[in-house]
């Protein structure tokens, strides 16, 4: 039977197979030499390159094997420290990602038998950190590169000498504080005492003649500075009252004016600003990703503060308190209702938005003030109207 075309589906098949990983145990390692089935390897074994191979091995097979090992090693190293750094992985994870390169090393060129006791041999040559768990052996790459410690005592040293900064001021914190306490005459703490009477029937007396006896000098001497403080401390009240009164009659009337509107606006908002109609979003994570910042229309508001909203992808009910809800901006054009300041429940076109001061231009669509172009209205006191 003549060998098959290049181009022949029989060809194109046998290079497929070819191409990927196939069983190790017919993979020849002295002579790189990958097998498909058990025949083509007996094939191979009879051969004259692999007996001529097989002599060159018998020659020093440890010179063989410590070469194939030392390449499994340096090879193994090299992913484990690119592919996952100095992370902790299990080691069956970093071997199938090693053997799914084709032209690998295989292990049973090398001196260890099994992954479990190439793993250990990392661990008592200081290669990795490597533990054993209920889910098999993991490892972890010890990066002994120079450039590497040097960086890393470069950080030590800068932290160390954040810390040394930080004792230095704190040391000298506790100095200053210690100079203050000495030089402070220590303050004799009041000792208070419980009231008590020796004798019951002793009857109670306040003995007034020696602060009498003392004249009316001493009275006015004692309230002279006293007096002084008062007739002071009415000059600067005084004076505080006329700056300030100075102060109201620089004022215009237009800034009256603002002030009574910013008051009036301010006397116009409410805690509460949910209503029926309106499309809300549900902020709160409590009741899972299933309804997290998903949109839903209120259908009923009870005792101000809660809502019984319908979702609009679900179509499920729930009870949600207003701090649990926000509201929905809609695109321009679209109408909404404002649900809190001034203009509260009445409806309106969204205009625009106005990113920089987080609020909306708005234009009323109902009432005596239909038609009236507002702005500023804030993202909260507007939502989509259902």
């Amino acid at each position: 039977m003549g060998k098959a075309d290049f181009l022949s589906p029989k060809a194109i098949s046998n290079r497929i197979k070819a191409k990927g990983l196939q069983k190790l145990r017919w993979y020849c390692q002295m002579c790189q030499k990958q097998c498909r089935d058990e025949n083509g390897f007996k094939c191979h074994c009879m051969s004259e390159s692999h007996q001529r191979q097989l002599l060159l091995a018998s020659e020093n097979p440890n010179q063989f094997m410590s070469y194939f090992s030392e390449e499994f090693k340096s090879d193994f190293l090299e992913l484990l420290r690119r592919r996952f750094g100095t992370k902790r992985v299990h080691n069956n994870i970093v071997y199938n990602e090693y053997i799914s390169n084709r032209e690998h090393v295989h292990m049973n060129a090398t001196q260890w038998e099994t992954l479990t006791d190439f793993t250990k041999w990392l661990g008592r040559e200081g290669f990795c950190k490597v533990d054993e768990t209920p889910k098999g052996w993991y490892v972890q790459y010890i990066d002994r590169d120079p450039e590497t410690i040097r960086r890393q005592e470069e950080l030590e040293k800068k932290k160390k000498q954040d810390l040394d900064d930080e004792e230095r001021s704190a040391r000298f914190i506790e100095e200053q504080v210690r100079r203050g306490r000495e030089g402070k005459e220590p303050e004799e703490e009041p000792v208070f005492t419980e009231l008590k009477r020796e004798n019951e029937e002793e009857k109670v007396t306040f003995n007034l003649g020696s602060s009498a006896s003392g004249g009316p000098s001493k009275a006015s001497a004692s309230l002279a500075p006293s007096g002084l403080k008062v007739t002071t401390s009415t000059k600067r009240k005084d004076q505080s009252h006329s700056v300030n009164f100075k102060d109201k009659k620089k004022k215009s009337a237009l800034d009256e004016i603002i002030e009574m509107e910013e008051q009036k606006k301010k006397s116009l908002r409410s805690d509460n600003w949910i209503r029926p109609d309106i499309v809300v979003k549900v902020i709160t994570k409590r009741l899972g990703d299933k309804y997290h910042k998903k949109k839903a229309v209120i259908r009923e508001v009870q005792d101000k503060y809660t809502a019984m909203v319908k979702m609009i992808d679900s179509g499920d009910k729930l009870k949600l308190d207003q701090s649990h809800l926000e509201t929905v901006i809609p695109a321009p054009g679209k109408r909404v209702v404002i649900v809190n300041g001034q203009y509260r429940d009445a409806e309106a076109i969204l205009e625009g938005i106005d990113e920089k001061n987080f609020s909306a231009i708005l234009t009323i669509d109902s009432g005596h003030m239909k038609g009236k172009r507002v702005e500023g209205i804030a993202y909260e006191d507007f939502s989509k109207q259902a």
